[in-house]
């Protein structure tokens, strides 16, 4: 698959990945997704991230797909 990048946004803001990782598939990526926010939700203290979404793009900047953070946060009870 090769490099990608995981951007995080929101209407506020957005935090550039400008490393990125190799990812062999989309499997693999889906799993570094998923890590990178939990990684997140674990260090930003009472941030709201509900409305965040990870954008994960080649290097021409293209999605390859986008997960919004709601995704790994659940449902609200």
């Amino acid at each position: 698959m090769g490099q990608l990048y995981f951007h995080c946004s929101h209407p506020r803001g957005t935090l550039i990945d400008r490393c990125g990782a190799v990812m062999a598939d989309l499997t693999e990526a889906r799993d570094y997704a998923t890590g990178v926010v939990h990684s997140l939700l674990m260090s930003r203290g009472s941030e709201d991230w509900r409305g965040w979404v990870l954008h994960v793009s080649d290097d021409l900047g293209d999605d390859v797909f986008v997960m919004p953070f709601t995704f790994v946060l659940g449902k609200p009870h």
